[in-house]
Parts: C-alpha cells; structure tokens; sequence
C-alpha cells in the first residue's frame, strides 16, 4: 500500500504529460486493479523522417568518415547476451524522452536507475565506441548515435546477417534524464494488448509495428520479476502458459526473483521468428506477448511470421518479410523524440552532460 501510495504521489506531482503514459504500477510494484481500466495516451507520430537526419550523415571528411565502422568493429565482438542488450537499449532510450541518449547519463534519479533498467546491458561497449570515436574525431559522433548503429549492428550480428538496414544520423545528445519517465513510457511485460497497442501508438508506432518489434524478444534473458503474474498459469485461459514451459519456470525460479532465464528457450542467441512460434504454442514469458493472440488482427500476423501458413500462403514468405517489416520498423522507432543543435550537445562522455 505504501508504494501504491507512492506512486499516486508522484503522478499528482508530474500531472498530465503531452504525449507520455500516466505513471502504471509494475516492475517491482503490484499490478493494477484489472476492474480500473487504464487511460489510453493520445498518438504523438515521430516525425518521419526527423529533421536533420540522413543516412551517412557522418561520411562527409569534415565530419568521421569512419563513424560507423568503429562503432561496428565494437559491436562485433560483443557476446550475444551483450548485443542483445544493445537492441533492449535502443528501445529503452527512444521511448524514454526520444532517441537522444538519456538512457545513458549516469546520477541519481536518472533512467538508468529505474526499475526497468537495472537490467540494460551495453553501456560499456556505448562508452568503448564513444572513447574510441573521441580520439578519431572529438566532439562529432553523438551517443543516440552510437546507439542507433549499435543496435543496428546488434540486429545484423544476432540474424546472421538476415536483418541490414541504413541508419540514418545526426541526432544531438539530450539533457534530461529521468527515472520517474521509465514508468510512464515503457510498455510493462504484464499489459494486455490494448494497453500496449496504446503505449507504441503514443510513440508514433502503429500496431503491425508493435507485432514486429516485439520479435525481439526472440533474444535476451528475463529475471523472473518480470513475469510472476504468468505462475502459476491461469486455468481456462486460451493465453496462459504452456504447461511444462510453466512448471520448468517455476522451478527455476523458485530459488529466487532475480533469476535470469532465456527468453527464447529454443534460439536463445539467434534473432529470428521463433519469437511467433513460441507465441502460437503458448512458450512466452510475458502477458504482453501472451496477448497478441487475443486479436484476430495481430493473431493472422504472428501466424504469417511464424511460418504457420499452408506452402502457397506464405509458409516460407513471412519469416522473410519479418526481416525486412524489422528493419523498417527499428528506423521508424529511430525518428522518436530526435533532438536538434538547439535542444541537446554531443556529449564528450555518453554517461555526463557536458560541463559549460
């Protein structure tokens, strides 16, 4: 009660946000009441595309001609656990704020101090690449950029080279960082597909897209906080967890909360459209997930993703086009919230604001 009381506190002292979620109970917090509906965000579209950016925006001599290869040659030899956290963080920091790197400042109340980010892996590769990138050209590649083409290189790495796509640049570092907007923008493992459906929409991401990027969930691992309202799994429910799937869970998370277990237990590393597979079979770990079945409108989508289509209706063709719908999509959610010259700097160091 008290940490509900808590979060009433500071949802009365933020007030309405333009286009953020009303602060949500989860992620360590009790669930909300089911009986009291959550308000839905308006739509607030990214611009598309963002002012300011283009593809081989840092090619120019003036600029760092070798901005995205020093970047790549980091991600490389990153272990897959690692380049998963680089795509997670990507997400992360473009629903919190836009894609302006304020997941990465380091302080107190900050984003990466949040509940949901206690577990974002990457920031050392983020300040390896930055530090690398200073010495080669000081004072001209941004962090959003750095993670813009991490998780780009993240994605080629983990697909095998099946998902590819230009990144367009020339975001500018933001200035603000803060934990409170961790809970009112990122969607919670425990939402219901209208609540997701409504979060990805207040970012400009319609619900096919929403479908897709949730294939990335095929990679990474969860701590079993993240999912206890799916144990034990609910009786006369068509979305429940599979049964051994649940009982296995249960087991291995019994020894503790903070136990990690792999979100894909069948291609754990790979960043493919098992994802789909294990949503048709009940194999996954979140209600968010869970949920997609519960429409017939992003049911017939994770269907034609997992392959789970007659030869001649695209048995072989919708795993393909997950590749492609991805890499479109991890573009599109790179337009969110992009800041200018006159709203953010290039930071000289991704975890601090630079010093005037």
């Amino acid at each position: 009660m008290a940490k509900l009381a808590l979060l009433a506190v500071l949802a009365s002292l933020l007030g309405a946000v333009s286009c953020e979620f009303p602060i949500y109970a989860g992620y360590g917090f009790p669930p909300p009441n089911p009986s009291v509906p959550y308000p839905l965000p308006p739509a607030c579209p990214p611009l598309s595309p963002a002012p300011g950016l283009k593809v081989g925006y840092y090619a120019d001599k003036d600029k760092c001609p070798r901005a995205e290869e020093i970047v790549r040659k980091v991600v490389e030899k990153a272990t897959a656990g690692e380049k998963a956290g680089l795509i997670r963080l990507f997400f992360h920091d473009c629903f919190v704020e836009g894609c302006d790197g304020s997941v990465l400042l380091s302080g107190p109340d900050t984003e990466r101090t949040a509940f949901p980010n206690l577990s974002l892996r990457g920031f050392e590769l983020i300040d390896e690449a930055k530090a690398k990138l200073e010495k080669h050209c000081p004072g001209i590649v941004s962090c959003a950029d750095i993670v813009a083409f991490a998780g780009r290189d993240a994605s080629y790495s983990l697909s095998y080279g099946r998902i590819n796509y230009r990144v367009p640049a020339g975001r500018y570092d933001g200035n603000v960082s803060r934990a409170a907007d961790t809970f009112q923008n990122l969607p919670p493992p425990f939402g219901d597909l209208a609540l997701t459906t409504a979060m990805f929409a207040a970012k400009g991401l319609n619900q096919n897209e929403m479908v897709v990027l949730s294939g990335a969930h095929s990679i990474g691992r969860s701590a079993c906080s993240s999912f206890p309202d799916r144990l034990p799994p609910a009786a006369n429910s068509s979305t429940a967890m599979e049964p051994k799937l649940a009982g296995q869970l249960t087991a291995t998370c019994s020894a503790g909360s903070s136990v990690n277990v792999p979100q894909d237990a069948v291609t754990p590393d790979r960043l493919d459209n098992q994802y789909y597979k294990n949503v048709m079979s009940r194999g996954v770990l979140f209600n968010s997930d869970a949920s997609l079945t519960t429409s017939s409108q992003t049911e017939d989508l994770v269907e034609f993703y997992a392959g789970n289509r007659p030869f001649l209706s695209g048995k072989f063709l919708g795993p393909v086009v997950w590749y492609h719908d991805f890499e479109d999509a991890m573009v599109k959610m790179g337009y969110i919230g992009v800041k200018t010259s006159a709203q953010g700097e290039i930071r000289k160091t991704c975890a601090f604001i630079n010093k005037t």
